[in-house]
């Protein structure tokens, strides 16, 4: 009689339950009386949660396109797995934006390797065609006369119409460029030096179109290390080109690197125009919990409108757009010197043949992509834990130059290769910090402007690097000796440092 008074209870209140996650459960009659069995396909969830003494637990259904995901919330805290659609199999779920992230790391090594291998493959050219070391450095900087006038311009664009097209282009045009520099050198110097112009033209679109892009697909607590991944990426490039070359150089010849960057290069671009969106309110496959937490985290800074044009005078009319200027300038400035000359300085000052030259000139590069996803997640964890946005750019800015300024003083007193590789590597693993203070500041002062900005303090460093680039070459020309260039550029640093810490701001401006 009991049971059959629970049964009429049950249809009773069927009705309310039917709207709910209790849907889910059948009650069913056994030996025991009427005893509720969960689907199977929820196996052992528990939802005991102890009655009103004990937080509350909701387990809530979202049905989407390729299966059901479950979300438990306990305490605001949010926690996602998969159940498989159609088979109702379990499978791990990675986040959109962790895609995203990766697939940006892969372009920016590939980006750098098409860059390194130049630097390598300009030791047999030059002894092939007798160049001299003033020579060199005019071979070295020509990538830098194209990129120079595309950053602000791929900025530009990279506000208007968003970083998926604008990276796409560029690849496929850098990987084309890649592919022909062989070519182009065994013709004419004149050939080489439009061909590297051009490739720099192409490259130059991809840090805009990674800052932007990232800013869209993270919340501001996650940028720095989603920036610190990417660029992570940019800086193995360096430790992939200066690996590889030698070895496809001496098993292919010359063209071997050339021909491998500029293929990997195209099946990168496949992928990303199938899988990548402008923004994660345009994709198709994210979760809407991810689209929450993305949109919760963010400012919003809208595209610019067609026709309306970035505010270039309100833009240099404030000091924090100077300090990201002047800091952009020092860090290429010290980047593009350690980036061009490594292989030549390891084979000048140390004597060491190629391939020694190549293994120490990537060690550094290597460590500097671990420290600077380290020093992403430092200035993560510094926001989280409450700390304003301008102290934690101003720290990071800091020690990404005082760190190298200190380091490449030092490098004038080194006697042996391996000791000079080890302050190289303690120079670039503090300029990596830079990622977590210049880098991401320019989307803290003006996120609308953000990929023209970039553009702007880019071109002024590209300027910067050149002069660099090739006055390096002439220095040691001269003096016979790299020491004067390596203490001017400690200089730099030091000077630079100050500026900042005077004129930043995390706070926006624009």
């Amino acid at each position: 009689m009991e049971a059959v008074r629970f049964s009429n209870k049950i249809q009773l209140h069927s009705s309310s339950f039917s709207n709910t996650h209790f849907g889910l459960i059948n009650f069913r009659k056994t030996h025991l009386g009427f005893q509720p069995k969960i689907e199977k396909k929820w196996k052992s969830l528990n939802l005991s949660g102890g009655g009103d003494q004990r937080l509350k637990k909701e387990v809530f259904l979202e049905k989407k396109q390729r299966g059901f995901t479950v979300k438990c919330t306990a305490e605001g805290i949010e926690r996602g797995m998969l159940v498989g659609g159609r088979s109702e199999e379990k499978e791990f779920m990675v986040a959109e934006r962790f895609k995203v992230v990766a697939l940006m790391a892969c372009v920016m090594c590939l980006c750098n390797a098409d860059r390194v291998v130049m630097s390598v493959a300009i030791v047999p050219l030059a002894a092939k065609h007798g160049w001299s070391n003033a020579f060199l450095g005019i071979v070295q900087s020509s990538f830098l006369w194209g990129y120079i006038f595309s950053s602000v311009i791929g900025g530009a664009l990279v506000d208007k119409y968003g970083g998926k097209k604008v990276i796409a282009w560029g690849a496929a045009l850098w990987s084309l460029a890649t592919l022909l520099t062989p070519w182009a050198a065994n013709h004419s110097t004149i050939s080489l030096l439009v061909i590297r112009a051009f490739f720099g033209l192409a490259e130059g679109v991809a840090l805009p179109s990674m800052n932007t892009l990232l800013s869209r697909w993270f919340p501001c607590h996650e940028r720095a290390t989603a920036v610190g991944i990417s660029m992570g990426g940019f800086h193995l490039g360096n430790v992939v080109g200066l690996v590889l070359t030698p070895l496809f150089m001496t098993s292919v010849g010359i063209s071997g690197p050339f021909i491998l960057f500029a293929s990997l290069g195209l099946l990168w671009l496949t992928t990303w125009i199938s899988r990548v969106t402008n923004d994660p309110q345009e994709s198709n496959s994210i979760t809407k919990a991810e689209l929450r937490l993305i949109q919760a985290g963010k400012s919003d800074s809208p595209s610019l409108k067609k026709g309306e044009l970035p505010p270039l005078r309100l833009l240099l009319s404030k000091m924090p757009t100077w300090a990201i200027i002047f800091a952009n300038v020092t860090n290429n400035w010290g980047y593009f010197v350690l980036l061009s000359w490594m292989p030549v300085y390891f084979k000048t000052v140390f004597n060491v043949n190629l391939k020694q030259a190549a293994w120490f000139s990537a060690v550094p590069w290597g460590t500097m992509a671990i420290s600077g996803y380290v020093a992403g997640a430092a200035s993560d964890f510094l926001i989280k834990a409450g700390y304003s946005l301008t102290f934690v750019r101003k720290v990071m800015q800091s020690i990404g130059f005082i760190g190298p300024g200190v380091a490449l003083l030092c490098l004038n007193f080194a006697k042996t290769p391996e000791v000079a590789s080890v302050l190289i590597t303690i120079a670039l693993s503090f300029s990596a910090f830079s990622q977590a203070g210049f880098l991401l500041n320019m989307q803290d002062i003006a996120p609308q402007y953000a990929g023209f900005l970039h553009g702007i303090s880019n071109s002024a460093g590209t300027l910067a690097a050149i002069i660099s680039t090739i006055g390096t070459g002439f220095f040691v020309q001269w003096l016979g000796s790299f020491q004067a260039f390596l203490t001017l550029t400690a200089c730099l640093y030091f000077v630079t440092a100050i500026f900042w810490n005077v004129y930043a701001t995390g706070e926006r401006v624009f």
